[in-house]
């Protein structure tokens, strides 16, 4: 191994470069080197995929599995400040000497393969491999991109969620919800629970879970929540569940977050048992950084990841929600191969004023550009920026104690403000 290879940041940059392009779908390679090195999980495994709502259910199992005493693995992606938030054991961000031992196997049998790895199916690979090194019971995988053809595809689920079907990333996965949901569908399993979260879900979705004979849970027909004033019920396969806390993940959203992941546990009862305090625990500490993130103070800042349309929605019900008084004022960033039009349009009625800047990334769109947007989408009350920092700084200048100070549209919007606000994130 090259003596310049001791540091992560070095092995990041390095694995970089491995591929000619950074998305590349397929699984030849990734079980190429995955069968050098021997890498066939013997811990349970739940695979978690969907056009959004994939982080969320990632870490309410998580939490929920570890309050029942169960040693977790949980890979998930992007990350917003550092990479190891990526991989962690027992709710724990894995340390840079562990990812770096990690990449060395990985790296060991890429050579052996004779294949090149993207970014995403060498963190993927060496996320497993210190799972199995730390002997999890239980790992939770959060699939990249689609699911059929996604490296984390390449390991068998005892359980697989699909959370929602919606547009995006259509260069890849097509350009309906039918395409999207096939794609989707892909990590399925013959026998095996399939929970699907989306309450209109694409036929392609459930007649591929038919056509292998995957055992099909879907909400509204086999799982739901119906929420109270402070609490809510669940009913599913382990039958119904009364008095539950809502999640402290905000948005209402989340109760079908929630209800997918007590039916995928419920599904798995017979080889990981959880009790309810075990779900009640869970629920109330389950965090997912930048997923409408309200951070103390005033005037109050959320943070919020949504980049496309379905999230962006979403976030304009949660805001809709929120008690009413002051202005909204929003740090919009977006990546350019992002339906920014359909994003505008689903929240400029709950935004009073835009702070708009360029995100600095090949993939990254000017603030001049998404001034542009604004502009076409009829939205005038809009100030261009040299950066998400200055965007961030004029917003704050601008704020009355009253009012609420929104940073949304790319992990890349509000990891910056994360930084510049000096927020940390879990582990």
């Amino acid at each position: 191994m090259s003596e310049s290879l001791k540091s992560l940041e070095a092995w990041l940059a390095h694995i970089e470069r491995g591929h000619p392009q950074p998305i590349a779908m397929g699984l030849s390679r990734v079980r190429a080197v995955q069968d050098a090195m021997r890498l066939d999980p013997s811990f349970t495994v739940i695979t978690v995929g969907g056009t959004n709502g994939k982080g969320s259910a990632c870490m309410m199992l998580e939490a929920i599995l570890h309050q029942a005493g169960y040693r977790t693995g949980c890979y998930t992606s992007p990350h917003l400040l550092r990479y190891n938030e990526r991989v962690r054991i027992a709710r724990k961000v894995a340390d840079d000497a562990r990812l770096v031992r990690a990449f060395e196997a990985v790296e060991r049998a890429r050579a052996q393969a004779a294949v090149t790895l993207t970014y995403f199916e060498f963190g993927t690979l060496a996320a497993v491999w210190l799972f199995a090194e730390a002997g999890v019971d239980v790992a939770i995988l959060e699939v990249g991109l689609g699911g059929r053809l996604d490296a984390v595809n390449v390991f068998e689920p005892d359980c697989a969620l699909v959370m929602s079907v919606a547009l995006d990333h259509m260069d890849y996965l097509g350009d309906t919800r039918e395409q999207i949901g096939f794609e989707k569908a892909g990590i399925y399993r013959a026998g095996k629970p399939a929970i699907c979260a989306d309450p209109d879900p694409p036929r392609t979705l459930t007649d591929h879970a038919s056509a292998i004979g995957a055992q099909l849970l879907l909400r509204g027909r086999d799982f739901d929540a119906r929420p109270g004033a402070t609490q809510w019920s669940y009913r599913g396969p382990g039958g119904a569940r009364h008095g539950l806390p809502w999640p402290a993940l905000r948005g209402a959203y989340q109760l079908a977050n929630a209800a997918a992941c007590i039916a995928a546990l419920d599904s798995l009862r017979q080889i990981c048992p959880v009790t309810a305090n075990d779900i009640r625990s869970g629920l109330l500490t389950a965090e997912n950084p930048g997923r409408f993130q309200v951070l103390p103070g005033q005037p109050t800042v959320i943070l919020d990841v949504a980049h496309n349309p379905h999230a962006a929605l979403a976030l304009a019900d949660s805001l809709k929600r929120l008690p009413r008084g002051g202005r909204t004022l929003a740090v919009f960033a977006m990546l350019g191969d992002k339906d920014i039009a359909g994003v505008i349009e689903a929240v400029k009625t709950r935004i009073d004023r835009w702070y708009v800047a360029g995100i600095d990334m090949p993939r990254g769109t000017s603030g001049e550009a998404m001034a542009q947007h604004l502009a076409a989408a009829g939205v005038t009350a809009v100030t261009c920026c040299a950066s998400i920092a200055a965007a961030l700084a004029a917003a704050r200048e601008a704020a009355a104690v009253d009012d609420k100070i929104l940073a949304f549209g790319s992990f890349y919007t509000v990891s910056d403000v994360m930084q510049v606000l000096h927020v940390r994130t879990q582990g």
